[in-house]
């Protein structure tokens, strides 16, 4: 296991404490965790190595002799080392072999007793929402096939569910201990017991509905109710209604991942709606009430007068209203400039345009002092 830097992949140094650990954990599963990442396997990898080091750091006797590993590289494995022809030399040491034994064969009995889980998989479905339907929130169902718990041996996979008795083997643990000697001492590995495959149980009497398997092939409907403010890869998980277990545990989880479809008017960023209001040239100009779409319903904004085309107002309260508090709407100015006008109107703005001295706006007087700048002349002066 030393091939890898547990401390590396968690971010955290050989020092740290277990509450640096556990932090670390959380921030990563946070970061990496499968439901929020569906169908990336770079996410699926990274998530599974972050939970093999935290197993392993957590856990004192586990870290302590993956520390060792790190320590004497090439132990186990008798390559170099303690190992090779050299061995011989250390055989005046009689309780090497069980210092080690107690470390390693510790690590190996909490192991492979972590990877015995008899709960079902989890089943995972994408659901696609409107914008609107993901902003105010609705109720959905979800159709699906699953392998759903027998009924009638509440699955068991025994006869009325009670038709098995204790397994002999591994008198109901669902896990048998092997003992091997090697070079460093006698070792012990726990693993599955293959006469129960670590139910810990023996089915006398199988079940007729569903020939002893513990689960039966049902379509499910779940009925979801959405909160207002679900995004893109936003979820909801519903325990219990995954895959039956194959061995009589508990059910898995149905996760309900969600798809916002785009909006042809808004836009969202958390619980904030940024809109783009075309307005008319005159409204800029002069200022003007204009109607702006809500969620739920249009309202009135005031533009004030002289407002440039890019200008983006803040309106408190009409963003998104989530369980979290509600967002802001961002509504950015786009200027309409006309583009068919009639020979008066031409010549109307002509008047207008040479009424206005064009040295007194704001913008045209810095980009003529950066012009006459850049040129050690005004060639607007003429």
């Amino acid at each position: 296991m030393a091939d890898k830097n547990y401390y590396e992949i968690l971010g955290v140094d050989r020092k740290a404490t277990e509450a640096d650990i556990k932090s670390a954990y959380r921030k990563l599963v946070k970061q990496y965790h499968p439901d929020l990442h569906p169908n990336d396997a770079n996410a699926a990898a990274k998530f599974k190595e972050v939970n093999e080091a935290n197993e392993v750091l957590s856990d004192p006797q586990k870290r302590a002799a993956y520390d060792y590993e790190l320590d004497h590289p090439g132990a186990r494995s008798g390559a170099g080392g303690f190992g090779g022809a050299g061995f011989s030399g250390f055989s005046g040491f009689s309780g090497f072999g069980d210092i080690f034994n107690d470390i390693f064969s510790g690590f190996s009995s909490s192991s492979s007793s972590s990877r015995m889980d008899t709960q079902g998989e989890d089943i995972q479905k994408e659901v696609v929402l409107s914008f609107l339907d993901a902003a105010k929130g609705c109720t959905k169902e979800v159709r699906y096939t699953r392998n759903e718990p027998c009924p009638s041996c509440k699955g068991t996979g025994a006869k009325n569910g009670t038709a098995y008795k204790t397994c002999d083997k591994c008198g109901g643990s669902g896990q048998v201990r092997y003992t091997q000697d090697t070079l460093f001492g006698r070792t012990i590995r726990v693993g599955t017991c293959d006469a129960c495959g670590g139910t810990g149980k023996k089915i006398t009497d199988p079940c007729p509905d569903c020939k002893g398997k513990g689960y039966i092939r049902k379509e499910t409907v779940v009925t979801l109710n959405i909160p207002a403010g679900a995004d893109t890869n936003s979820y909801i998980r519903k325990k219990g209604y995954g895959q039956a277990s194959a061995h009589g545990g508990a059910p898995g989880d149905l996760i309900v991942v969600f798809r916002v479809e785009p909006h042809k008017i808004f836009k969202r960023k958390d619980k904030d709606l940024y809109v783009e209001l075309p307005i008319s040239f005159k409204t800029a100009a002069l200022g003007g009430k204009v109607k702006v779409p809500g969620i739920d319903e249009t309202f009135e904004y005031l533009i004030p007068d002289g407002t440039q085309s890019g200008t983006v107002f803040c309106v408190r309260g009409k963003g998104l209203k989530t369980r979290t508090g509600t967002g802001n709407m961002y509504i950015t100015v786009v200027v309409e400039v006309p583009s068919k006008l009639t020979r008066e109107q031409k010549k109307q703005l002509e008047d207008f345009d040479g009424g206005v001295d064009i040295k007194q706006t704001s913008k045209m007087k810095a980009f003529r002092d950066n012009v006459q700048s850049m040129y050690g002349q005004d060639p607007y002066k003429n």
